[in-house]
């Protein structure tokens, strides 16, 4: 079985990852060097077909790049594409949750319905071809501050549905069974035929 790069230089995705991938499945992050082109693709797959073929070639792995984002009905899909970068260039995730609970603030408790979305590509190493794709939403709703120190990005503002609290708060153990991101992988291994249980 082949390794997976994945296309990113954030330490918090690749634990995620890491966590999410079953125990037989290495993932790792590719060399410093690599340099990720800007994200102008007009989809979140365009976005994560750049990212993987930034580390080409990788010979003997696969490179899996996914792009995600937060899309809130309220303010018509918005941050969507932007979500990385919501409150600027290089904004900090909690840059991006304050300027968006500033957005929010007069919405309405029942207006406040958001979702999670992430899209996975997979690329092979040593062809560039590409060799899956998966998606992966989770629905919920936004708080009117931050709530909560765990995970990253937005996850302080997002109360998924079923939940009373956010994915700040929520153990990593509960998020990694619903995320966007948890589930967009579920989906990736049965399209690519791995086989175990993810660590969770």
């Amino acid at each position: 079985m082949k390794p997976f790069l994945l296309a990113t230089g954030n330490s918090h995705k690749l634990k995620e990852f890491q966590a999410l991938l079953p125990e037989n499945v290495w993932i790792g992050m590719p060399p410093e060097e690599i340099r990720f082109p800007p994200e102008t693709g007009e989809t979140y797959f365009q976005n994560a077909f750049l990212k993987a073929t930034a580390c080409l070639p990788a010979p003997g792995h696969w490179i899996i790049a996914d792009d995600s984002g937060l899309e809130v009905d309220a303010l018509e899909g918005r941050p969507g594409l932007l979500s990385a970068r919501y409150a600027g260039m290089g904004a900090s995730g909690l840059m991006n949750c304050q300027a968006l609970a500033r957005e929010m603030k007069e919405i309405p408790p029942e207006r406040r319905t958001a979702r999670f979305r992430c899209v996975l590509a997979v690329l092979d190493g040593d062809r560039g071809t590409l060799v899956a794709a998966a998606q992966g939403i989770v629905e919920g709703r936004l708080t009117r501050g931050i709530l909560g120190e765990g995970g990253f990005g937005y996850d302080p503002l997002f109360i998924p549905d079923g939940y009373q609290v956010t994915f700040g708060i929520l153990p990593e153990a509960v998020k990694n069974r619903v995320s966007h991101r948890a589930r967009a992988v579920s989906g990736l291994l049965a399209i690519l035929g791995l086989p175990g249980e993810a660590r969770r």
